[in-house]
């Protein structure tokens, strides 16, 4: 358990008027540390296994803290943990300034011609089908190159990822590009083709294709994807006929396999349960959707040695953002 010199009591001093400028020192660095840790865990108790000590320790460490620099940045209690205004602030400068070490750090490996650190990508989930997604490729190149890089991968919903990238917990993103946000530089990685879907059990199965047409949904409830905003797919389906919807491509995927259902999948995804007679592709020839996908950066930041070495496996010319 790690342990502080700082005072056990909970409570911040007053603040003042004017205080003298903080000198940060190796203890104010691993307790930001914590406290970053904390807040992108969602709480104390949740951040135990991340940190590898007990609530105790975390706590102390919290409201030394707190001492510290002289703010509340959290509560804690029955109603849950909350970040005050203050926090937002402290964990915003934390990340800013991890990513400034990070940078300094990644600089002076690359003069020695050896990169290290962490390199925290965030990719959209239900991907890894996909053949032409550089990704890993470009992680198997980066790790037999500069072995000492950690990766921190995380799959998860696109808003998740674009949050992670904005707030700096994410250096890059890989994602479906919907509509583009003046936050980030995209960059072109390849394009995933999606296809309508109908399962065992559905009227359209076992209708002959010779029998469907352009129009052929209109007449059956498919199913709203609310994590993709396609306008072609109303050249398909009516509006009203969307009484279904799903935030993942699993989500999906599980209402499809209902029988009651039609909706957008990607090919690559969709394929197993093809193969294995589950689903069935509803006139692909006239009904696909395809969809960019992208590496984001945040706009206006430095591009680190490491990111830059990141982007060189994926085949990513930093000088051609679209």
């Amino acid at each position: 358990m790690m342990e502080t010199p700082l005072s056990n009591s909970g409570n911040p001093p007053p603040k003042t008027l004017q205080r003298a400028p903080l000198a940060l020192s190796g203890l104010d660095f691993k307790l930001l540390k914590v406290f970053k840790a904390v807040v992108e865990a969602g709480g104390f108790s949740a951040a135990q296994n991340e940190l590898n000590v007990g609530l105790a320790a975390i706590s102390k460490q919290i409201s030394d803290l707190e001492i510290r620099i002289g703010m509340r940045l959290c509560t804690r209690g029955r109603e849950g943990f909350h970040l005050t205004e203050e926090g937002r602030l402290v964990y915003q400068a934390s990340i800013d300034l991890f990513a400034s070490v990070d940078n300094f750090r990644d600089r002076l490996s690359s003069a020695q011609n050896e990169l290290v650190g962490d390199l925290g990508v965030g990719v959209i989930d239900n991907t890894i089908s996909d053949a032409n997604s550089p990704l890993v490729s470009a992680i198997r190149i980066i790790n037999e190159q500069s072995p000492k890089v950690r990766f921190q991968l995380q799959a998860t919903q696109l808003d998740e990822v674009e949050r992670g990238v904005v707030e700096g917990r994410l250096v890059a993103g890989i994602v479906p590009v919907y509509q583009k946000r003046e936050e980030f530089d995209y960059y072109a990685l390849y394009e995933e083709r999606s296809e309508v879907y109908c399962a065992v059990g559905h009227p359209l199965f076992s209708m002959a294709e010779a029998e469907m047409g352009a129009n052929v949904l209109k007449d059956y409830e498919c199913i709203n994807h609310r994590y993709a905003i396609h306008r072609d797919k109303l050249n398909y389906a009516r509006y009203d006929s969307f009484s279904a919807s799903a935030t993942q491509v699993e989500a999906v995927a599980l209402l499809i396999k209902t029988g009651r259902f039609v909706g957008f999948l990607p090919q690559h995804y969709a394929a197993p349960m093809v193969e294995r007679g589950e689903f069935r592709a509803v006139c692909p020839d006239l009904i696909h959707i395809v969809t960019p996908f992208s590496l984001i950066l945040r706009h206006n930041t430095v591009r680190s040695p490491l990111v830059k070495a990141f982007t060189r496996a994926l085949g990513v010319d930093l000088k051609a953002s679209v």
